[in-house]
């Protein structure tokens, strides 16, 4: 099948376009620097001629509107997707991300979802949890000086590679007209010990002070409602065994 990934240049989704090339499909990214514009809609007909599913992985950069840039992608998306005969729309998402819509980013995810379910092409959401890698931005983001912090809080980090392959997994098969199962890895972890993790495993110094955030996000964290549902379905490798791989 022929599968368009949006946002196939960042961490998802480019894990995303290797699992489908790996399968055989016929990959179109739609980014930038293959002369897609999907904010303004540039390009974005042309780009989905012949597409059968389009696996959303778009995410926002710097000091952009997450909820203006996704309404505005999925305008696009779907615009262009109906007139070209896309039959199904993948959207990434994240877990949780309505029990704290306060928060710029997850509040941008879920008018992302809204604006998919109105868009008019059969979709499915799927919502995942932290990638791993959230250890390794933690600890070049919020660093002050020689301090390092890092938020009080649980999660179920998940490999993006395994994300990569469940939003193809996803696109493979009928929609769902919802929410996919929620996809998380396999062991609950805290904030905190993934960053001083990963700062032991890439040899790195620095204290990690935990801090507690405020508002509705700093509690969804620190309560367990950023974890997975109960009929998640799970990856494999565990935060321990991508930190393995990172040590010299």
């Amino acid at each position: 099948m022929r599968i368009a990934v949006a946002g196939g240049t960042g961490q998802a989704g480019a894990q995303a376009v290797a699992v489908a090339k790996e399968r055989g499909h016929d990959v179109v990214v739609l980014a930038r620097s293959t002369g897609v514009d999907l904010v303004a809609g540039t390009g974005v007909a042309h780009a989905l001629e012949g597409v059968d599913a389009i696996v959303d992985a778009t995410g926002v950069q710097g000091k952009v509107d997450p909820t203006g840039f996704h309404k505005a992608v999925t305008a696009s998306l779907t615009g262009a997707g109906a007139t070209a005969g896309v039959r199904h729309l993948v959207v990434l998402s994240i877990v949780g991300c309505d029990r704290a819509a306060s928060f710029a980013l997850y509040g941008g995810k879920l008018a992302q979802e809204h604006a998919t379910a109105a868009g008019g092409i059969p979709f499915t959401i799927a919502r995942t949890t932290q990638f791993h890698e959230f250890a390794r931005q933690a600890w070049k983001f919020a660093a002050f000086g020689p301090l390092h912090a890092a938020p009080r809080g649980r999660t179920q980090p998940v490999a993006v590679r395994e994300v990569g392959a469940r939003l193809v997994d996803l696109a493979e098969r009928e929609p769902i007209g919802g929410r996919a199962p929620d996809f998380g890895g396999p062991r609950e972890e805290t904030f905190v010990d993934m960053v001083r993790g990963y700062r032991d495993a890439a040899g790195l110094r620095g204290p990690v002070i935990p801090v507690s955030l405020p508002g509705e996000l700093g509690r969804a964290q620190r309560d367990g409602s950023l974890l997975p549902g109960a009929d998640a379905e799970l990856g494999v490798q565990t935060f321990a065994e991508w930190l393995t791989a990172l040590r010299p």
